[in-house]
């Protein structure tokens, strides 16, 4: 108590020492628009941590793009080597796709697109929506409308061209849902990838069993052992990223000196001059020759930048730099001899292509190699399951998906993360792909339009970024389109061909996912904008407060959640109505969720009281990013009433500076504030959690009353309720009822 006097006096002394200066103190009358504010919460890295991410992103990151070698050409000469020169210009575009698309679009130009730190197609959406005013989403709109973090620097003719493209996406409707519809679609072919890659991968590996021992392994055999090795792996996904990276990184290390090491061997022992197919003219001739089967071929071409998009995914789980250093100099030096090697084995062994991997490997490492490619494999499908679970997050954050459970795995790298849920639901899924699918070559095709469409969809969010956030010169820009779209939407139109042959499957579920996600992002929307139109003024707040205080306030302090940042909840009436008694000191917690990665905890809660001063009612804005931990039960409570007496100080010192009051009364004052919220917080603290049944109201249209009714209702009662998601502490928890007509 004495220290409380001793600084609350301390506080008006610094205050008297600078009155009359310049002193201002950092206030806004309107909460919204601070509680707008985006932190800047980039990580540094230091030299030793990043080489530790470099080498755990060996594990996670590429095992997809890595183990391609398994099928590439396998899945290129589908009907055989009909000219010999063909293996140099399939080589030849191989060499140039693995370039141009994973190293120089992704490694080089898409990673510096994060969002803090993190990335993937939600991040990129979120981004946007920080500089322009295009966001649908609640957190991002109705508080957020008159503010925007894009600023014009000059008058110059890249700063007027990034205005004008904003201007339009502004006032555009059409735009604003097609983007975010753009992202949904995009994320639910991200997930499909997830699906369709451990399968693919799996199965490849798991064939050279097959090709030493056919009359053992018959094709049913190996599905079932695939179907195993996948539910072992999902099995093991509860332990982490970080241990999952370190268990992975040396077979994977492993696997990209055995892959560099045979494709040396067999580069100098069948035909050196393999090299020739960095000529890209050996590309022209194999499309003059082969007209629509080269295009057609163009499918299998693909195979070898699968897990490309994984690598702007996973970003968050590790760093720009850590992914940049481990790409250049272990995964890309180590695929491009590998393909080297096969390539320059096939032009004496032709007919071996269909099985070009395992055919190439010396006989006296068969087996060795063998175990290492099924390991590698398993690995294989870690790089799109961990970037599923970070954009899974990311879109549950901001409002456009049903809530799951985040499993944090690692306190020293927060972006590590596990979601049991939907771990479950990628095996099922994974498992039911397997046997259903049972061969690669099927599988390819429906990968291959997963893949390719993912990385349109972010070529075509990255132009916006240039346009408006880096604000990159015009010509640069076309150089951009020409040098990488334009071949993007080539392998796309090849892919597209075999839509029936399976590549309706990604699509399918992608148009599932998306489904879900608008359902669950339509009612979030209009959930919203009911407590916005229906909240309760500061002015019925004292009412309701003062007809209570006649009764009786209980000891103790209560925490109101909600997800609204303007004003006060209508739910909070609907308590009082039914228990007419309030505690002492009152905090109305909105939870908000930035589009971005993070929120350093400093600036994680933002105040404001509800006037009169001695209502003991709070307003406050728990501020966190797509990728922070919630609520932590009692860390959380004590930081909200540290962060709540810092605020009392500083408001009753902003009323002196502003008003002239006395200084001795304020010091007064802030002790006895200060006195009560700590009573009121050691006697207890209560969680009042709203729960709304969502009905849609009365006149609706068909479609409305489905979505609402049914699709949301089944979604909210299967999946977990808001406590859960923020932890909150069950004993002390109370629910708050309420039936909304939308």
């Amino acid at each position: 108590m004495g220290s409380n006097i001793e600084e609350s006096q301390d506080d008006v002394q610094v205050l008297k020492g600078k009155k009359g200066s310049s002193l201002k103190l950092r206030r806004h009358d309107s909460l919204d628009v601070e509680a707008s504010r985006m932190p800047d919460a980039k990580k540094v890295v230091g030299l030793s941590v990043m080489l530790k991410l470099a080498f755990q992103s060996i594990g996670v990151v590429y095992g997809d793009i890595g183990t391609s070698p398994l099928y590439v050409f396998s899945s290129i000469f589908l009907g055989g080597i009909k000219h010999e020169e063909d293996v140099l210009g399939a080589l030849s575009l191989i060499l140039y796709t693995i370039t141009l698309i994973p190293v120089v679009k992704y490694v080089f130009i898409v990673l510096q697109a994060n969002d803090n730190g993190d990335g993937g197609t939600f991040a990129l959406y979120s981004l946007i929506c920080r500089y322009s005013k295009v966001g649908l989403i609640p957190s991002t709109m109705a508080e957020d409308k008159d503010v925007s973090t894009f600023k014009l620097d000059m008058p110059d003719r890249r700063t007027r061209r990034a205005s004008q493209l904003k201007s339009m996406l502004e006032k555009s409707e059409f735009a604003k849902f097609f983007l975010l519809f753009a992202t949904m679609l995009g994320t639910s072919m991200v997930i499909g990838d997830g699906v369709l890659t451990p399968c693919i991968s799996v199965l490849s590996a798991v064939g050279g069993v097959k090709a030493a021992a056919p009359d053992v392994m018959t094709e049913n055999r190996i599905v079932w052992l695939a179907v195993a090795i996948l539910i072992v792996l999902f099995m093991f996904q509860r332990f982490g990223t970080e241990k999952v990276g370190y268990t992975f990184a040396p077979i994977l290390c492993l696997w990209f000196v055995l892959i560099a090491g045979i494709g040396v061997y067999n580069f100098a022992i069948y035909d050196a001059t393999i090299i020739r197919a960095l000529n890209p003219m050996y590309i022209v001739a194999y499309f003059q020759r082969n007209g629509k089967e080269a295009w057609i071929s163009l499918g299998g071409v693909v195979m070898c930048i699968t897990g490309a998009e994984a690598l702007f995914a996973d970003v968050g789980h590790f760093s720009v730099r850590s992914i940049q250093v481990s790409m250049c100099f272990v995964t890309y030096p180590a695929l491009i001899l590998a393909y080297l090697g096969q390539a320059a084995y096939l032009t004496k062994h032709t007919e071996d292509v269909a099985d070009t991997f395992y055919k190439s490997v010396p006989q006296s490492i068969y087996w060795p190699m063998f175990a290492v490619a099924v390991l590698a494999a398993i690995i294989a499908s870690q790089a799109l399951i961990s970037g599923t679970f970070a954009i899974i997050q990311q879109s549950l954050a901001l409002g456009c998906f049903p809530r799951v459970k985040i499993v944090h795995t690692s306190s020293k790298h927060h972006g590590q993360i596990y979601i049991p849920e939907i771990n479950n639901l990628l095996m099922i899924c994974c498992v039911l792909t397997t046997i259903g699918f049972k061969t690669t070559e099927k599988l390819g095709n429906a990968y291959g339009i997963a893949v390719v469409f993912v990385m349109f969809l972010t070529s075509c969010f990255l132009v916006l970024v240039m346009i408006m956030i880096w604000k990159t010169h015009i010509l640069l820009i076309i150089a951009y389109c020409l040098c990488i779209v334009s071949v993007e939407l080539i392998f796309l139109s090849s892919v597209l061909y075999k839509f029936d042959q399976g590549g309706y499957l990604p699509l399918a579920f992608a148009m599932f996912l998306m489904l879900i996600m608008y359902v669950w992002n339509y009612v979030y929307r209009k959930k919203y904008h009911y407590e916005l139109e229906n909240k309760i003024s500061p002015e019925k707040v004292k009412e309701t407060v003062d007809q209570t205080n006649s009764h009786h306030r209980l000891p103790g302090l209560a925490i109101f959640y909600s997800e609204l940042v303007h004003g006060i909840p209508p739910i909070f009436k609907h308590y009082v109505e039914n228990v007419p008694a309030l505690h002492s000191v009152l905090v109305f917690a909105s939870v908000k969720s930035l589009p971005i990665s993070k929120v350093p905890l400093e600036e994680r809660f933002l105040f404001r009281r509800v006037k009169p001063y001695d209502l003991y009612v709070f307003r406050c804005v728990v501020r966190y990013g797509y990728n922070d931990i919630r609520n932590e039960e009692e860390p959380f409570e004590k930081l909200l009433v540290a962060r709540l007496k810092h605020f009392i100080k500083e408001d009753y010192m902003f009323s002196i500076q502003a008003n002239g009051d006395d200084q001795g009364e304020a010091a007064s004052l802030i002790e006895k504030d200060v006195e009560l919220l700590e009573r009121a917080s050691n006697t207890g603290v209560v969680h009042l959690v709203g729960e709304q049944d969502i009905i849609a109201g009365k006149g609706s249209g068909v479609a409305k009353r489905v979505v609402i009714n049914y699709a949301y209702s089944f979604l909210k009662r299967n999946l977990r309720q808001s406590n859960k998601v923020f932890d909150i502490p069950t004993k002390r928890m109370l629910k708050v009822g309420m039936t909304c007509e939308l």
